[in-house]
């Protein structure tokens, strides 16, 4: 063609797999104009080559050995999308030993082993690119990376697992049960068979360490994340929240308090007026604040294989770029990173709170309710007591002033332990600013 050209290699040819093949095939002279250089998919390799992806795949580039992308000299990129931890890892460390340069959308395995990955890259002096890892189409890790890169970055909220928010949708449009909510999301396909990851908050951990990281230049540090799932929220809570002027969302937070760095993935009730509270069904939102650029919000699509697998592409493109530009490559994207960044324990945290206690209907239990908190340093902003029965208790809804969790687990176990409360209490943290 006259000009520059990159080769590229794809490992693993399922839903997003065959969006970056479509891509790089159907979109290759759009991308070429936009970067002056030109982009040959090469080889793709997977263990079925049968089955039809629907896209018209040029003699010779399907194959049924990893190895035939990994040990191609040809090959300039090599493009990880198996997903899960093995054989993916080693198919990346692979490229990496060969000088090959990297992209991957493996959100597991960047949160859980990414450590040793960029440590090899750097030691290579290879490129890994990763924007498709978080959000799918949304370009979220170059925002932390380049447009925000003059900010301190003071708190991250992100609605990162469409499964999860569409099933909080259901719920919230519908009243129905959890259960129904999931059946429904499973059987359009937007839940797995085996949910744990989405509805755990897993996936939404695994996505929230490489955010923390970039933002605050620790370690990748996926063990350290609080993590709490949707699977206790009940109609209920969600009606009372509506009530107080609240919605429920599974939120994944980073912040930096007081020196150190939270990283919680939970239930949590927003203000209705929010914009992150209004996103709904299998979007996903990020809410970033920066201390010299104030609040930023970024919305789209966070799963699929064109939204996906535009965010590959993009990296290829960088990558490409970088190669042809004559300056080095840059070899992980990752910031310097910081020292003694303590990770604070959930324990520590600091939040509002929505309390739901089973009480028996009598006069005083709200009295020896509010001792309680009182007494653990907990003071209630406003309740609900509706008096609708439910098994012979009511709801006794209140909502908190700012609290630490420590002081919130406490009261729970002694207002639990009341003869006057019929069921154990349900609690969701809430994210607002205080009157």
């Amino acid at each position: 063609m006259g000009k520059d050209r990159i080769s590229v290699g794809i490992i693993g040819f399922g839903t997003v797999g065959s969006g970056t093949a479509r891509i790089l095939l159907e979109n290759r002279d759009v991308l070429s104009r936009r970067s002056g250089f030109d982009i040959a998919l090469k080889r793709i390799a997977d263990k079925d080559i049968a089955r039809d992806r629907g896209l018209k795949v040029p003699d010779g580039v399907l194959t049924a050995k990893a190895e035939d992308v990994l040990n191609d000299p040809g090959i300039d990129i090599v493009v990880e999308l198996v997903g899960g931890i093995h054989p993916a890892k080693d198919f990346i460390l692979g490229a990496i030993r060969n000088r090959k340069h990297v992209v991957t959308a493996n959100k597991a395995l960047l949160a859980t082993e990414g450590n040793e990955i960029f440590g090899e890259a750097e030691k290579k002096g290879v490129a890994v690119g990763f924007e498709a890892s978080v959000a799918g189409g949304i370009p979220i890790i170059k925002v932390l990376r380049e447009g925000l890169v003059a900010n301190n970055i003071t708190a991250i909220y992100g609605i990162i697992n469409g499964t999860s928010n569409y099933i909080l949708t259901k719920m919230t449009e519908e009243k129905v049960e959890f259960s129904e909510a999931l059946s429904e999301a499973q059987r359009l396909g937007y839940a797995e068979a085996d949910p744990t990851f989405d509805v755990e908050g897993v996936d939404s951990a695994h996505k929230l360490t490489i955010l923390s990281s970039l933002a605050y230049g620790i370690p990748l540090s996926f063990n350290e994340v609080y993590k709490e799932g949707i699977t206790n929220i009940t109609p209920r809570d969600i009606e009372f929240a509506a009530e107080l002027g609240y919605k429920v969302k599974l939120l994944a937070i980073a912040k930096e308090a007081g020196g150190e760095i939270e990283m919680r993935v939970h239930p949590t009730m927003i203000p209705g007026e929010y914009l992150i509270s209004k996103v709904d069904g299998v979007f996903n939102a990020i809410y970033v604040e920066g201390d010299a650029v104030g609040s930023t919000l970024y919305y789209g699509r966070g799963a699929g294989d064109m939204p996906t697998g535009s965010a590959v592409v993009a990296d290829i493109m960088d990558i490409g770029r970088s190669i042809f530009s004559g300056g080095a490559v840059r070899p992980v994207g990752f910031p310097v990173v910081g020292a003694n960044r303590r990770i604070r324990k959930i324990e520590d945290v600091e939040s509002m709170y929505y309390f739901r206690f089973s009480a028996m209907d009598q006069p005083g239990v709200l009295s020896r309710i509010a001792g309680i908190l009182g007494g653990n340093n907990i003071s209630i902003a406003s309740v609900i007591q509706k008096g609708r029965r439910i098994g012979g208790s009511v709801p006794l809804v209140v909502l908190t002033h700012r609290a630490k969790e420590k002081d919130v687990l406490r009261s729970v176990r002694e207002i639990d332990n009341l003869p006057v409360v019929s069921d154990k209490t349900m609690f969701i943290r809430v994210e607002a600013k205080e009157e």
